[in-house]
């Protein structure tokens, strides 16, 4: 077997360990989303309860406290980002652990929590940066919010096309300033209210909780604080565990200090009606520069969003989770690639949310519903690895009770906005799951339908197609892909194409076999040799964030097989040859389309035709596969499906009987 070098590794390799670069890259892309609820959270919470005393002040902070304390700190920093996937994280590399273990429905788990999360990233933009811009309507009342957030949200997904590997460094050094203003702020306001620093006892959150009947509505405010969380896992490949650990000591200190101060100003001027508390807690000097710190965080944070919304897609792509999708790689920094498709569409959600719902008090009633749909998944597929990983089964059940109880609080309490928004999200979400759960059962019934025979049968027929000259030669090189991952197994379809179909006489026959690795990054191959220098089986093992560029891969096994002389690919023409030509290579790609002939059960029909009309959303395998359509053959095969007993025509005057 042998081993490509990744260009990811050695230049990612250095951020994942613990060093000042890691850290600082760290609080420049993990934290974006929940480095910004600052922008939100108190507002929000004063909503609820405008006639608000000190006595609910210091609550809510101490609910904020916290939840941040337990499901953020706790759950996710502690616990979650020991759960990675060869050094990925994120719900579907979650998944991709466990999706092995005998449980029939895991596979839904997976797919309702990544739709959640990609609801999250279409109204997470929209949120941030109405909340920041409208900072500018303290400054100047009359500033047009709605087309400045237009002009902005646009700008940042025109962004994306060409990467933000430069863009990126800046972000680090932007955000720890943005964290220390967020601090500062809040110490310099403390002096309003000292008692505000009670709400470190969970006493407070308690006794607000017990004595508001309107609870509900404030564990939905509160909940805004911790809405990042779930997106500071899904970054764990990013910069690693421990960087992000450290980080987010000095963040969670940062942010907690700015609500205390928030909240020290609400009990000690009573507030100002309509005006975000974040923005009243900074000095009318600095309040242009806040403004302007504020954009560029919303910005910095809906576009680490992006990326984890397209690090998502490509994971479902190649979890059979989504038909497959052109993925570019902007830049040869890890993490870093763009799905048009998908950047496009999430630009049309965005535009929609905020033409929907105007401003960010209305934004606050959609935000917050899917995402504790996702952090319920995490928790049920965190329970089962750390089962799966030998923890003691009471632990386990402990944990998923804890956090799936207080989860399905946060659920309950945001499920209250559902009229007023929160169905928006659930919209998006339920319509992404709904395509997830049909792509993935469709294609494994198409491929538990797949017939195979032994290829020793036609090794010799093969052989001696090669050197029938009375066969025109269809190719020097034609070259299949199968899905068998046994040498000596290969599709009758394949088969069939080769010496039925339309005989192809050729030089050499490759056969290619991807496989798909738990390790991310992973790119090898190993060669079986059927017929000595005639057809050859080509495994290729790649993760499930590497990008599938088949014919470059191809083209590098080859040149090591001809330097280790165990196959000649000049051409066999005596002209070409005389002159070392290479000769050429023909893809032939196999596509079943289900057949109308089948008889198999209404629920699969209707999955399979569902399968054949999705696949429009996505691309062809050859694109897909980064193959040169120039020298690719697609043959059209019928997915004939049978479950049932077919009846047989029965010859003029034979019995019945007979």
């Amino acid at each position: 077997m042998k081993t490509t070098t990744n260009r990811h590794t050695s230049s990612s390799a250095s951020l994942k360990g613990l060093s000042a670069m890691g850290l600082l890259i760290a609080v420049g892309i993990v934290f974006g989303d929940i480095g910004t609820s600052p922008l939100y959270v108190m507002k929000a919470i004063t909503g609820v309860n405008p006639g608000f005393d000190a006595d609910y002040i210091i609550g809510a902070v101490s609910c904020v406290i916290w939840v941040l304390t337990l499901q953020t700190t706790l759950k996710y920093v502690i616990i979650a980002l020991r759960a990675d996937n060869n050094g990925e994280g994120g719900i579907l590399a979650l998944f991709s652990l466990i999706k092995n273990l005998p449980k029939k429905r895991l596979y839904l788990v997976g797919a309702i929590g990544a739709a959640a999360l990609i609801a999250d990233g279409v109204i997470t933009p929209a949120i941030t940066v109405t909340s920041a811009i409208e900072g500018l309507s303290i400054i100047t009342p009359r500033v047009p919010v709605t087309p400045i957030v237009v002009l902005i949200i646009i700008g940042i997904f025109i962004l994306q096309q060409n990467g933000t590997g430069k863009i990126g460094r800046m972000f680090g050094p932007f955000m720890l300033a943005w964290f220390l203003m967020l601090g500062v702020l809040g110490a310099c306001n403390i002096h309003y209210a000292p008692h505000i620093l009670s709400a470190f006892n969970p006493w407070y959150a308690i006794r607000l909780l017990s004595t508001y009947p309107e609870w509900f509505l404030i564990l939905g405010a509160v909940f805004l604080c911790t809405t990042g969380a779930e997106a500071l896992y899904s970054d764990l490949g990013h910069c690693g565990r421990w960087n992000i650990s450290i980080s987010w000591i000095f963040v969670k200190i940062s942010l907690i200090v700015n609500y205390l101060g928030q909240g020290a100003w609400l009990i000690g001027t009573g507030g100002i009606k309509g005006v975000n508390p974040f923005y009243s807690i900074m000095p009318a000097w600095f309040m242009p520069i806040g403004v302007a710190m504020s954009a560029g965080a919303a910005i910095i944070a809906s576009q680490a969003l992006l990326s984890g919304s397209f690090t998502i897609f490509s994971e479902a792509i190649n979890l059979d989770f989504w038909p497959k999708l052109r993925i570019k790689y902007p830049s040869n920094e890890k993490g870093q690639l763009y799905i048009p498709a998908i950047n496009w569409t999430l630009l049309a959600g965005c535009l929609i949310t905020v033409f929907l719902f105007r401003d960010s008090s209305h934004m606050e009633a959609a935000y917050g519903l899917a995402i504790t749909i996702t952090m319920l998944m995490t928790t049920v597929l965190l329970a089962i690895y750390l089962r799966h990983k030998g923890q003691s089964l009471w632990i386990c059940i402990s944990f998923l009770v804890f956090f799936g109880v207080l989860e399905a609080i946060f659920f309950a309490a945001n499920a209250v906005k559902f009229t007023h928004g929160g169905w928006f999200t659930l919209l998006i979400a339920g319509m992404v799951a709904i395509v997830m759960i049909i792509w993935y059962n469709s294609t494994r019934i198409r491929d538990s339908h797949i017939e195979f025979s032994s290829v020793d049968s036609k090794l010799a027929l093969i052989r001696d197609l090669k050197n029938d000259n009375e066969v025109p030669r269809y190719a020097s090189n034609i070259v299949y892909f199968s899905r068998s991952a046994n040498p000596r197994k290969l599709e009758n379809k394949l088969l069939y194409s080769i010496v039925s179909r339309q005989p192809k006489r050729a030089d050499h026959y490759w056969i290619i076999h991807i496989e798909r690795s738990d390790d991310p990054w992973r790119l090898d191959y190993k060669v079986d040799e059927l017929i000595e220098d005639t057809m050859f089986f080509v495994t290729i093992t790649m993760g499930f964030r590497v990008e599938p560029k088949i014919s470059l891969y191809l083209r590098q096994v080859v040149e090591d097989l001809v330097k280790d002389g165990k196959v000649d690919i000049t051409s066999s023409y005596p002209s070409l040859r005389h002159h070392g030509v290479a000769g050429d290579f023909r893809f032939v790609v196999i596509n079943r389309l289900f057949s109308a002939e089948s008889s198999c059960t209404r629920k699969d029909t209707m999955l399979l035709r569902m399968h054949d009309r999705l696949r429009h959303i996505g691309i062809s395998d050859l694109k897909a596969m980064g193959l040169d359509t120039s020298g690719v053959v697609m043959e059209s095969v019928p997915l004939i499906i049978s479950t049932s007993h077919r009846r047989r025509i029965r010859r003029s005057g034979q019995s019945a009987e007979a």
